[in-house]
């Protein structure tokens, strides 16, 4: 096991787990949004380690070997730990792995999962009575094997606020960068997902699998312009005949078609873009919430309000103010 580097005790720790049979992309994704040097967030970006599972050589999938910072020892200080993936839905959950994240979710640490790693946080009894999903393929045997677990179907992810479950894959890039939100705010997370050349924000609860992931040329050719459209006029009131006439199809086959591009209705999807823009402004500006309200297209203060704190649990003033500490 390699040294840790130095670094300031004060920044958050996010602490990655790592076994024998590593699921490499899923690893991956953790190492990319939380464990890379990025000097242009300032000195209070996130520290980051690997603690061990096993003994002995790691072997992750692809033939990689991981070498680890440190072992258990490390979930005793992580603020955040991650487990990303598991080397089977059916292989036991070590006793020692168990009693560590139970220790560390009682002194408070966050626990996210990604893909199969949700069975080691069923298995430690962290999900009982909690939501929770999985990789689409998995979510029969999680409903069977832990029924105290409230399982959701077909979501990217949830967020039980201390415990964190995605889907399959990249579902769980979408959870890390929710997690980069909340705790430095859009701009941050939309600064990470440029860097990574990917979405900066997909909704939890969008269906893991679209209908029609793959849209025809034709059909990408009018959907695509139509988002870009969409999002570049937030404060104006679209309506879904204006939106079908502007791609040319009928009402019915053009809400048909935007939820199978996008996994959502166009209703929901303009309030997430909504948001994101609202959040962006109370974070890096000063406009007041009135004027926010009207440029991210909610309409009034009192609409911002309210859709505020349905998705963030606070009122958008809080939300400045705790982004500014």
């Amino acid at each position: 096991m390699r040294e840790m580097a130095p670094a300031s005790e004060n920044r958050h720790l996010v602490v990655a787990l790592a076994y024998d049979g590593l699921c490499t992309f899923e690893f991956g994704l953790a190492v990319e949004v939380f464990g890379l040097p990025r000097p242009e967030m300032g000195s209070n970006w996130y520290r980051f380690a690997v603690a061990a599972v096993d003994d002995g050589p790691l072997r992750a999938l692809g033939g990689i070997r991981v070498e680890a910072d440190g072992g258990f020892e490390l979930l005793a200080m992580a603020d955040t730990i991650i487990v990303p993936g598991w080397r089977g839905v059916d292989c036991a959950v070590p006793g020692n792995l168990v009693t560590a994240l139970q220790g560390a979710h009682t002194r408070g640490a966050r626990i996210l999962s990604i893909c199969s790693g949700v069975f080691v946080l069923a298995a430690a009894g962290l999900l009982a009575g909690k939501r929770a999903t999985t990789h689409w393929r998995y979510t029969e045997a999680l409903a069977s094997g832990y029924p105290e677990v409230r399982v959701a179907q077909d979501v990217l992810y949830v967020d039980e606020g201390d415990i964190l479950t995605s889907a399959g894959s990249a579902a769980g890039f979408d959870l890390c960068l929710h997690l980069v939100r909340r705790d430095f705010g859009a701009a941050a997370a939309n600064s990470v997902a440029r860097r990574l050349v990917a979405p900066s924000h997909r909704q939890g609860d969008q269906a893991q699998i679209l209908r029609r992931p793959v849209p025809d040329q034709y059909e990408a050719g009018r959907m695509s312009p139509l988002l870009d459209f969409m999002r570049a006029s937030l404060a104006s009131q679209h309506t879904v005949e204006k939106l079908a006439e502007r791609v040319g199809m009928s009402k019915r086959t053009f809400l048909r078609r935007f939820e199978a591009s996008t996994g959502v209705t166009p209703s929901r999807w303009m309030l997430a873009e909504r948001l994101a823009r609202a959040s962006e402004l109370l974070e890096c500006s000063d406009i007041a919430v009135e004027r926010v309200a009207e440029l991210a297209g909610f309409g009034s203060a009192a609409s911002l309000r309210h859709h505020f704190r349905l998705h963030y649990g606070v009122a958008p003033i809080s939300y400045r103010q705790s982004r500014r500490l």
